[in-house]
């Protein structure tokens, strides 16, 4: 199974990705892994993308294109693989698209989570990271233990996620259109128990839970 994964940051697609790896036995490739695995390889790729984010730029999407071929180009893949949050823009898409026809192995789906904004931002802004463990409690939903020594990051406070919200939406609006009018595009109601979700999204490819 070839798939792309969309959804808003707090949506859960990191969550279901997990969960889909197990059940397809193919990896989850994105962008953060694609450029810290070709950082710590030292290629060619990795080193361009390196010398952009020094200078506080972005990558060119032509190098990250790049990585996903250098990535896709790997064993791991021959079952399939899951993009998790790429393509983010119809340009994106567009070459992502060629690449995949050149190489034989073109998108069959592209699963979008929805998840009212309302609820991410509640989902985020009561998140809390244990500093001695790294272990992530939700002050509502999965409550810390007292001796915890709780940090509210930067990224998950109200205003900050707001605005990523507002940023993915307008990165992303076109996407959905876009892979719509191709006949991929599948929605399915990221509200719930993680298993319920994942449960969903099989569904929603046609295969059994």
């Amino acid at each position: 199974m070839r798939l792309v994964l969309l959804g808003p940051p707090g949506s859960g697609k990191g969550t279901q990705a997990d969960a889909l790896i197990k059940r397809l036995t193919a990896p989850k490739i994105s962008t953060g892994d694609m450029l810290r695995a070709a950082l710590k390889a030292g290629t060619k790729l990795g080193l361009e993308a390196k010398s952009y984010m020094d200078a506080g730029k972005l990558v060119p999407d032509s190098v990250v294109i790049g990585l996903v071929e250098e990535r896709l180009g790997q064993p791991d893949t021959k079952n399939g693989f899951i993009l998790d949050g790429f393509p983010r823009t119809t340009t994106q898409a567009d070459a992502l698209g060629v690449l995949l026809e050149r190489l034989g192995k073109p998108l069959q789906k592209v699963v979008q989570l929805d998840v009212p904004s309302e609820l991410i931002v509640e989902r985020t802004i009561h998140r809390r990271t244990d500093k001695r463990t790294g272990q992530i409690y939700h002050l509502k939903y999965s409550a810390p233990p007292p001796n915890a020594e709780l940090e509210h990051r930067a990224d998950d406070r109200e205003e900050t996620v707001k605005q990523r919200l507002a940023q993915y939406e307008a990165m992303t609006a076109a996407l959905l259109p876009y892979y719509q009018k191709l006949g991929l595009l599948v929605r399915v109601d990221g509200v719930g128990e993680p298993a319920e979700v994942t449960a969903r999204v099989l569904g929603a490819l046609g295969l059994s839970a």
